[in-house]
Order: structure tokens, then C-alpha cells, then sequence
């Protein structure tokens, strides 16, 4: 390998390059939430910034312009920042380590291991920031991705390099969702954003719902609740980033973030503190940009793929509040997670019905086309009298497609659930749901 592609020597030399780089300087002015502005600084949109403040170097984002000084959102809290402080820009943005010494391990937002591990390994240095494949150059999606979840699998097939978003309100075993779709996904690495999440949950997620097996190939990013606004933010940034190494590296990569809700929150906590306008349930306009400049980065590149899930927070389980229907139009399907469904014990609540798969045609055969036709058939013929059929009301014969659907509906309802623990192969997945639409030969699936 040539010194000048090594990664290791090219992330010294570009080291090298910013210390010999002027210092540029400016003082605090103001102190605002999480949030300071500084008075005499060139310093871009997106540039670091940094403060020696007493109780240690607090650093920040660039995120907006106001006459002579700069707005800046701070990755850490503002205790001993004060007025009149020297703060510096290093110069550009902020950048982030990348490689397959990651796999396996817990970092922050910023990429700093959290897991009491060993030191990283040799590492690439890229910037955080990137933009989307070219629209011309993206692979078409044409292969399905098993996540060993029937109902996802057999009515919701997912295509390698798909988006889709899943909406869920609290409560209704998303985070068990995600933890089957990580250990059963035929994907070569894993990457987990944890963005805001309660801080008890993140170790229950790791030992209960990842577990060892799980973790081995995986990267998990973490900002609690607790953490500054930007360092939410990070953390859904970082981690797609990290799933873009790998993807551009030819893997195929799972990339799961829960959740989106908690990212667009962040960005409406640093928009509205640096000045802008609320908007529709108080976003500002610069959630909504930011919103497709993440999710895009998600996909099929020239080579490699990223199949993303993003998990969506519906408030009141309203399924149409700013936030959800903005993520449902930029990705290529949606999983829907039903509080009735829950209620009933019936896990995964995925609701078919509500549920779509924008690809599912271009990874699938005419054949299982068909079957998902027939068990959506059954689920909405069933929906249609359920009235009837409860109250005892509905009399047999009156239509055959209810008449089937009633016979059917505890084969159908047995298939659809799944123990958080069980996987099933995706061509043992179709020979099952024959099975439960009546449609296979007596004996044929034991």
C-alpha cells in the first residue's frame, strides 16, 4: 500500500495540516440556553468551535449567522462558560473515525468509545457531513432482505437498500421489533443509533434485546435524553456516516434509528435557539430540510447498500402530525405498530393493513405476490364484518371471501405473531403462509 493511501498515515498528515493551520479567535458575547453566541470569529455554517471555559473545553456547531457574531449549539453542558472567553475555530467541520475496528463496540455521538473497551484500532478520519449518492448512480433495488419477522417478511417485503420508517407509539414493543430484525437480518454489518433514548434502556437493549451474537457485528451510537440537543442530533448523523464506510467499502449494511422523532425534536430545540420561527406544532422550517438530507443518505450506492429503518414516535398514535407525514413521503414504505393490537397481546402489533412496502413487487415473485394478496384479502374481509361477527350477527354463506376469512382468521392471526426469540428462514416463511391461507396441499409443510 502506497504511504499516501494508508489511512492511518493520511489521518496524521491531515492532522498535521490543521495544527499548522492560523488560529482563529473570537470572544463569548452571549449565553443562551444550550446555546452561545460569539462576537468576532470567521467561522462558517457547520464549522467547530471551541471554548477553554472553566470547567474544561466545551466545543459547538456552527449553526447559525447574526450580524457580526456567530450562533453556536455546544455538544457538552455550559457550566463555566462565561462572557468575554476566547473561543476558536480549528477550522471546518467536525469529523468522525470510521473502520471495522467499530464493530462491536458502544460509542457516543462523536464516536468516542462508551463501552469500557480497548482503545480503537487503526481508524479512518472523515467528515461527518456527507452528501447522498448521485440519483443516477444508486443500484435498483432488486433483491429482498430477510428480517426473520413473518408479517414484515410475507405482506411488507423488504427490498437490500430500502428505507421504510416504522411508526409506532409508546409502548407497543418497538424496541423488541428492532431487537429481532438485528440477530435474523441477512446483513453483513449492523449500525444502531440510539438517539434520545431513557438512559436504563440502553443496557437492557444491549444484553437483553442485542445480546452477544447480535453485537458482534454491530456498531451501536448512543445520545440519552439527557444530552444536549446537537449531541442528539449527532448521534443519527454519526450514525449514518458510520453505515456509509461500510456501504462504500461494497457491504451490505442494516442500519436501524430510533429514533427519527427524537432527531427532529433536537433540530427544533437548536432552530428555535438560534433564532428561527415555529412552524406547523412549533418546527421550525429547518426540521423539515434537515429531514430528507438524512434519510437520502440511506440506500444503494454505486456499490454496497444501506437498508435503513426509522422508528417514528406518532404523539396520540396520530399518524398524520407533522413529523410522520413528512418521514412517510421521503421513504420507500412504512411499518405500522397498532395499540389495539398490543392490547390484544398480539406481538409484533405490526398492522398489515396500515402497513406498505413501496418495493415489494421488485423483489418478489408473481407467485408470492399473490400469497400477500391473499392474506391481505383475508385480513381486510375479516375487518370489514368484524362488527357482525362479533355481536353473532353475521350469518355463513353471505359471502365467501367473510366466510373464508372467518375460517381462517386463527391460522392467519398464529402465522402473523412471532416470539421476540423465534426466526424463521424467509422460503420457510411462504411455506408456512400457504399453509395458513388454506392454500397448501394437505401435507405439504409439516
Amino acid at each position: 500500500m502506497s504511504p499516501l493511501t494508508d489511512p492511518a498515515v493520511a489521518t496524521r498528515w491531515e492532522s498535521a495540516r490543521e495544527a499548522a493551520l492560523p488560529t482563529r479567535l473570537g470572544t463569548v458575547r452571549r449565553v443562551l440556553g444550550n446555546g452561545f453566541e460569539v462576537a468576532g470569529l470567521d467561522a462558517a455554517i457547520g464549522d467547530l468551535v471551541t471554548v477553554d471555559a472553566d470547567s474544561g473545553v466545551l466545543s459547538g456547531l456552527v449553526v447559525a449567522l447574526h450580524d457580526d457574531c456567530v450562533v453556536v449549539s455546544a455538544y457538552g453542558e455550559l457550566d463555566g462558560l462565561r462572557c468575554g472567553q476566547l473561543a476558536s475555530a480549528p477550522g471546518g467541520p467536525p469529523r468522525l473515525s470510521v473502520g471495522r475496528a467499530l464493530l462491536g463496540r458502544v460509542v457516543d455521538a462523536l464516536g468516542v468509545p462508551i463501552d469500557d473497551g480497548p482503545p480503537l484500532g487503526s481508524l479512518e478520519l472523515v467528515e461527518l457531513d456527507e452528501r447522498a449518492p448521485h440519483p443516477l448512480r444508486r443500484q435498483r433495488i432488486a433483491q429482498p432482505m430477510a428480517v426473520g419477522v413473518r408479517a414484515i417478511d410475507s405482506a411488507i417485503t423488504c427490498g437490500r437498500g430500502q428505507r421504510l420508517g416504522i411508526f409506532a407509539g409508546s409502548g407497543v414493543g418497538k424496541s423488541t421489533l428492532l431487537s429481532m430484525m438485528v440477530r435474523d437480518a441477512t446483513a453483513d454489518v449492523v449500525v444502531i443509533g440510539l438517539v434520545g433514548e431513557r438512559g436504563r434502556e440502553v443496557r437492557e437493549f444491549l444484553e437483553n434485546d442485542l445480546g452477544p451474537e447480535g453485537r458482534a457485528r454491530t456498531v451501536v451510537v448512543v445520545a440519552t435524553g439527557d444530552e444536549p440537543a446537537l449531541m442528539r442530533l449527532t448521534a443519527a448523523q454519526s450514525a449514518t456516516r458510520i453505515a456509509e464506510s461500510f456501504r462504500d467499502a461494497g457491504l451490505d449494511v442494516l442500519l436501524l434509528i430510533d429514533s427519527i422523532t427524537r432527531f427532529a425534536m433536537a433540530q427544533r430545540e437548536i432552530g428555535l435557539a438560534a433564532g428561527e420561527f415555529p412552524a406547523s406544532r412549533g418546527y421550525p422550517p429547518s426540521v423539515l430540510s434537515a429531514l430528507p438530507r438524512l434519510l437520502e443518505r440511506a440506500g444503494a450506492g454505486a456499490v454496497g447498500s444501506i437498508t435503513a429503518f426509522y422508528t417514528v414516535l406518532v404523539e396520540g398514535d396520530d399518524m398524520n402530525d407533522p413529523v410522520a407525514d413528512a418521514v412517510r413521503g421521503i421513504l420507500d414504505g412504512h411499518i405500522v405498530l397498532s395499540r389495539a393490537l398490543a392490547q390484544r397481546g398480539h406481538f409484533p402489533s405490526i398492522d398489515v393493513l396500515a402497513s406498505v412496502s413501496r418495493v415489494m413487487n421488485a423483489v418478489t415473485t408473481p407467485e408470492q405476490q399473490a400469497l400477500a394478496r391473499q392474506l391481505r384479502e383475508q385480513l381486510s374481509s375479516y375487518e370489514e364484518s368484524r362488527d357482525l361477527i362479533e355481536v353473532g350477527a353475521y350469518v355463513a354463506g353471505s359471502n365467501p371471501r367473510t366466510d373464508l376469512a372467518v375460517a381462517r382468521r386463527e391460522h392467519v392471526l398464529a402465522f402473523l405473531q412471532q416470539e421476540s426469540h423465534e426466526s424463521v428462514p424467509f422460503a420457510q416463511m411462504w411455506d408456512e403462509l400457504r399453509v395458513a391461507l388454506g392454500t397448501s396441499p394437505q401435507g405439504a409443510f409439516a
